[in-house]
């Protein structure tokens, strides 16, 4: 069974960058398609990023597409997301999680089967 932990979230001011990262434990981190999601304070948890088991294919919710990088080292049992040019609006839990599912269906959290337990991400004005 994998087990997904994050770190590298914290406080940062606005214009600010963080990379976020999910270490995974077990051998078949591979194997699994991987997304992150966000849920802000109030709000339901959103679709952020996804890449493929391959590390080929990857898609961003649109407003962060310019702006955060998803990728992973399979070597490693690692998946990252690079952060640049942070708002305020970016402040929320961040999860990864992970999926042995189709990747047609990445952008659905329904489609994941296992979840980090989050780390917070507080970007200042």
């Amino acid at each position: 069974q994998v087990q997904l932990v994050e770190s590298g979230g914290g406080l940062v001011q606005s214009g600010g960058s963080l990379r976020l990262s999910c270490a995974a434990s077990g051998r078949t981190f591979r194997f699994f398609h991987m997304a992150w999601f966000r849920q802000a304070p109030g709000k339901e948890r959103e679709f952020v990023a996804a890449i493929d088991w391959r590390g080929s294919s990857t898609d961003y919710e649109d407003s962060v597409k310019d702006q955060f990088t998803i990728s992973r080292d399979n070597a490693k049992s690692t998946l990252y997301l690079q952060m640049n040019s942070l708002k305020p609006e970016d402040t929320a839990v961040y999860y990864c999680a992970a999926s042995a599912r189709d990747f047609v269906a990445r952008r659905s959290d329904l489609q994941y089967d296992l979840w980090g337990q989050g780390t917070q991400v507080t970007v200042s004005s």
